[in-house]
């Protein structure tokens, strides 16, 4: 059950980055951020619940994880194009993969191995494609931001894995995305108040809202698979992924970017990964 949720998951977050794409022609990535999460802590309003002391001091900390690697992802998302972007985004699983197999001893049946090293192979194909475009890590910090993000993201997700096991997966959300909100302020005032660095002007853009109806949605089935007793976060970390589907056809087809064939032979790679483990897992 838990191998369909995060499919369905995967499909809106593909969703998610390339509504996020748009509503960043109109504003920064710091009020993008802020007004989506914002607006998914309202929808979850309802369902909220009190928790104990230590319960809010752990999603604290998972507050800070999402947030770095929210905020890190669209700055980087901002100086990529997309279609380069989302994919370094899929080498997440890698880090994931590896801590997931030490510190909470999953095992791996073979389909799955043999699904996640193709996966692996495609993430260094997609590396060669992206110079072609004259993007290089050395000459983009693009590269750094999305790698800051990609190592807080995996940290969240190996400790979602765990505080699932002592939390209900709607209480871990909806609180989260209250503390992220009020970390978010925090980070608009400081940027504005004291360093006065952002000269933006905040232009009301209907796109914040479907950005957090699609996150609110994809978080809500990944928590709800991640919290089954069966589930393996690290087919679920690769599976999720394939959101980069969704998110490159955005990119080729909505903003109209370059090098499209190279990197669909990259993503098709991937794309046979990804289905070797979800034959391995159904």
């Amino acid at each position: 059950m838990w191998i369909w949720l995060i499919l369905a998951s995967a499909l809106l977050l593909g969703l998610y980055d390339i509504a996020k794409k748009q509503a960043l022609k109109k504003n920064s990535v710091l009020y993008v951020l802020l007004l989506a999460t914002a607006f998914s802590t309202l929808i979850l309003i309802p369902f909220m619940e009190a928790g104990t002391g230590n319960d809010h001091l752990r999603l604290i900390l998972k507050a800070f994880l999402v947030t770095t690697s929210w905020v890190s992802g669209l700055v980087g998302i901002k100086m990529l194009p997309l279609t380069t972007a989302s994919t370094i985004k899929a080498s997440r699983p890698v880090f994931v993969l590896i801590f997931s197999l030490v510190l909470f001893g999953e095992r791996l049946n073979w389909m799955q191995w043999i699904g996640i090293l193709i996966a692996f192979v495609a993430l260094y194909m997609l590396s060669r494609s992206s110079k072609k475009e004259g993007i290089e890590i050395k000459n983009n910090s693009g590269f750094i931001w999305m790698a800051v993000s990609v190592l807080s993201g995996s940290a969240s997700a190996l400790y979602d894995k765990h505080i699932l096991g002592l939390m209900d997966p709607i209480f871990v959300q909806s609180w989260s995305n209250v503390y992220i909100t009020v970390l978010l302020g925090i980070s608009i005032l400081v940027w504005n108040g004291i360093l006065k660095k952002d000269t933006e002007k905040f232009k009301w853009d209907w796109t914040l809202l479907l950005i957090a109806v699609l996150i609110t949605s994809a978080d809500f089935l990944y928590f709800k698979a991640l919290s089954q007793e069966d589930a393996l976060l690290s087919v679920i970390s690769i599976v999720r992924r394939c959101s980069v589907i969704v998110t490159f056809a955005g990119g080729a087809l909505l903003f109209k970017e370059h090098h499209i064939r190279s990197k669909a032979v990259d993503l098709a790679v991937l794309l046979a990964g990804i289905a070797i483990i979800v034959l391995g897992t159904a």
